[in-house]
Parts: C-alpha cells; structure tokens; sequence
C-alpha cells in the first residue's frame, strides 16, 4: 500500500531530446531543436515551462535535452526562472525519462515533453491530483477521442481502440514510486524493438495484441496485462482537456497550435 502522496510541490521531467537523425521541423524552422520553434514570440519549451510554473502542482524538476549546443544565454535564463536544470538527453525518450528520474531521485515525479505546447496548467493540476490519488506506481494520461475530435475536428491523432473507449495520448505520466520506472524500463525495451514488431508481440503476447487488433480488448484488461509485463501497477486516468492531447512533432501540428494560441 502507497502512503497518501503529496500532490503540490512535485518535480517533474521535461523531455526535450530529438530523435537520431535530428528534427525535420527544426531544420526547416532553422532552429537547433524543435524545442526551440517560437509560437507568437515564445518556443515550445518556454510554453511547457511556463505552463508548469503557472500550476499548483509543480515546482521546477529537470528538462532532459537538448544538446548542449543549444543552450543559449536565454535557455539558460529560462530554466533558471522556471527552477529547472537541464540534463544532457539519453538515447530516446523512454531512457531520458528514466535518467531525469534518477537525478531528481524522489517521487511522485510528473513526466511530460517539451513540444506540449497546447498545455494548460488546469490539465495539469487535474492530472496530478487524480493520479497522486491512485494507488498504481505508474499512472498516465488519456483524452478520450470524442473530446478531441469536437475540439479539433480535423487534427489526426494517433488513436488508442480499446473495445470499452477510443482515445489519445496525453504525455502525461505520474512515476509515484521506484516501482513505477519499471514501466519506463519496458518501454525502453518496447522502443529499441519498434522496427521488429513481430518480437514487440512475443514481448507483450499475441493473444493481447490480437485482442487490441479484433478491438476487443478492454482498457481494463490492457492495463493488467502492461501491469503483469512491466513489474509495477500501471493506471489511466481520463481527461477532459483536448489540448493535452496536442503535441506539436509534424507542420499540421504546428499550424494548428498556433491558430489556438493566437486566440490567447
């Protein structure tokens, strides 16, 4: 059993690495990082950063990339302001979290990614008090499609099809444990397997990704099966916000971010 967990004052870890290869969006921006993309005078980053700084649930944290080389005088100022440090980035998203955990080494700790631009402070505190209030080691968030759909009709984003619920991610995960980067650890392993998905299957078992494919796979049920696999509970929490289902990783997503901010 978790002790009530405290749900201000929590850490988080920003990612803000980019893929081998680099970041088409940031080369046709002519920026060193997609991070660093400006929406109306100010860039991803500071957005996210800004975002969490205006919550009442978290305080500073570390943000995991990027590069060196990128860390111009105002990035600089910008975490300082914003009581973040900044870590060099791991090998993908999955070990740069688990290596901004070990730094911060104290938990619940609030994950999410520097290109969430479209995120709300209110999302935030909603996501963190509702998962601290969970009893799993790892919880993470989902925006049912519905909700995204009616807000952003014609932004494509990946759906989740579970037999009970359509829905999409959120970037939003709560590590209330030691226990809980075990899932971080899984889908480490699941990411350096992404080109071999005939081993992901016999990694997570036919049977449940036949269950997912045929759509009859409950959440509920997925969620016990990731639970089982990666050595930790595993819970989802559901949201109400579309925006936190927006990143910005594509020009579409770009576009659409800034025609919502410019209503700001």
């Amino acid at each position: 059993m978790h002790g009530e967990p405290a749900v201000s004052h929590l850490p988080a870890v920003v990612l803000a690495g980019e893929r081998s290869g680099g970041s088409a969006l940031a080369r046709a921006h002519g920026v060193t990082s997609s991070v660093l993309i400006e929406i109306h005078g100010r860039s991803l980053l500071a957005r996210v950063l800004d975002t969490l700084g205006a919550s009442a649930t978290v305080a500073g944290g570390v943000v995991v990339g990027p590069q060196a080389a990128c860390l111009t005088p105002a990035v600089e100022a910008l975490f300082a302001r914003r009581h973040f440090r900044w870590l060099a980035p791991a090998c993908g998203p999955s070990a740069s979290a688990l290596a901004g955990i070990a730094a911060l080494a104290r938990y619940p700790v609030l994950v999410t990614a520097a290109d969430h631009a479209l995120l709300e402070a209110a999302a935030v505190d909603d996501f963190c008090g509702r998962a601290a209030a969970s009893a799993a080691d790892f919880v993470f968030g989902l925006v049912p499609h519905a909700v995204v759909h009616a807000r952003f009709p014609h932004s494509r984003r990946t759906r989740l099809r579970f037999a009970d619920g359509t829905y999409c991610g959120a970037n939003l995960f709560l590590v209330r444990s030691a226990a809980g980067a075990g899932a971080l650890t899984l889908w480490r392993e699941l990411e350096s397997l992404r080109k071999q998905p005939w081993r992901i299957a016999a990694r997570l078992g036919t049977g449940l990704l036949a269950r997912y494919i045929s759509g009859r796979l409950p959440l509920a049920a997925a969620l016990a099966a990731l639970s089982a696999r990666a050595g930790c509970t595993v819970d989802a929490i559901a949201l109400a916000s579309a925006r936190a289902a927006v990143d910005v990783d594509s020009l579409a997503d770009l576009s659409l971010a800034k025609e919502v901010l410019a209503h700001e």
